[in-house]
């Protein structure tokens, strides 16, 4: 493991404690958390890995591979406001975990991602690996809950990422080859186990080659133009509203969107036809997972990106263009962009028959597109895995 050797190199002895956090792919149910959807999920074999070790004087000092800047903070004096590079999810996690239980023991370690930034929830996971490594120094002992509900306030009040909590609970709840089922408005969630007619499956990502940040991005905006839609929902309705911050998608009964949609700005009501339309294909998904029927479940997952791409409209020429190249390969049940979808990747669900020609193919039609990035665009065979567990 390319963490545990750095360590070594750097620390010059073995690192006392490892720990493992997964990637989170989302089939259906995008764009919809921060308004209190619900959404599908599942972990990969594939993640974050940390090796690490105490530091007494609550000296936090931190390197990832995938970054050239080691960082440095105390436990008790992070800096307040976020220095613009990759350490701020962890230093807003340092305060959001201080905030609850107060921190003494710092930690040296180092941090490695298995796949290329972008899509796969690499920020949820680092977060979440620090967390765990921080609680373990400390001898804290976080629920489920406290911890996704700690790693998302460090992407939200520090970071300034609007997101909801899907990314954290698909990788602290789900189950290997079973499907995460999960209503964001109240934290109820179920585990699917697979059904054992389902035609099996593997997991395909392919990388488009450009990374990307949600806080760059416009994650930001089309979050705000659905709020915005709630509110002005609200108000042609006659509910009663209070601050825009906590208004949702969630709040506005389908009859109410349909009644008073056209009175919307078109961006507005796109947004909101998204959300509504992904609640209802995730009932869907649900329910044809449940009953193995995989191809159902692909073409929701389809249906989803296309969605994605008209009314929530995200995805960079790349990226659409995948997701063009996905919908016409044979072998392939259904795909979407992965994550905010701006760049990064796509995921898709794929018959193990098929996969030599599905790489092939995708690889063959994206770079005669896109040969500039001829070295840059990877894929990626997974499966699904459990969720986080800390690994001594």
């Amino acid at each position: 493991m390319k963490a545990v050797n750095t360590f070594e190199q750097t620390y010059r002895h073995t690192p006392p404690f490892t720990a493992f956090t997964p990637y989170r792919i989302c089939p259906i149910g995008a764009h919809s958390d921060h308004n209190l959807g619900k959404i599908t999920g599942f972990a990969i074999n594939k993640g974050i890995h940390i090796a690490y070790g105490p530091k007494q004087n609550g000296v936090i000092e931190i390197q990832s591979l995938q970054f050239s800047k080691r960082a440095q903070w105390h436990v008790n004096s992070t800096p307040e406001n976020k220095q613009g590079d990759w350490a701020d999810h962890l230093r807003g996690a340092t305060i959001a975990l201080n905030a609850r239980y107060p921190l003494r023991t710092g930690l040296c370690a180092i941090i490695d991602g298995e796949l290329p930034i972008g899509g796969l929830s690499s920020s949820a996971a680092v977060i979440i690996t620090f967390i765990n490594a921080l609680c373990k120094l400390n001898n804290i002992k976080l629920t489920d809950q406290e911890l996704i509900q700690t790693a998302l306030e460090a992407e939200n009040k520090y970071v300034g990422v609007s997101c909801g909590k899907l990314d954290q609970s698909c990788e602290v709840y789900c189950k290997k080859d079973h499907l995460l089922h999960m209503d964001i408005k109240d934290g109820w969630y179920e585990i699917i186990p697979a059904n054992p007619g389902m035609k099996p499956f593997k997991i395909a990502v392919f990388f488009s080659g450009i990374e990307r940040s949600l806080t760059s991005s416009k994650f930001n905006m089309r979050v705000d133009e659905l709020r915005s839609a709630a509110y002005a929902l609200k108000a042609f309705s006659g509910i009663d509203y209070g601050k825009f911050s906590e208004t949702n998608m969630r709040d506005i009964p389908r009859e109410v969107y349909e009644k008073y949609k056209h009175c919307l700005p078109e961006n507005w009501r796109k947004r909101a036809e998204h959300w509504f339309t992904e609640f209802e294909r995730v009932e869907a998904g649900a329910e044809a997972w449940r009953r193995g029927d995989i191809k159902e479940f692909g073409r929701l997952c389809f249906e989803s990106g296309r969605s994605s791409i008209y009314n929530w409209e995200t995805g960079s020429p790349e990226l659409i263009k995948l997701y063009e190249i996905m919908t016409q390969t044979d072998g392939i049940y259904g795909g979407r962009f992965s994550g905010a979808g701006f760049k990064g990747c796509c995921m898709a669900l794929i018959d193990p028959d098929f996969e030599e020609s599905i790489l092939e193919k995708v690889k063959r039609e994206y770079l005669k597109a896109f040969p500039n990035l001829e070295g840059k665009y990877s894929a990626h065979i997974c499966y699904t895995a459990d969720g986080v567990k800390l690994d001594i």
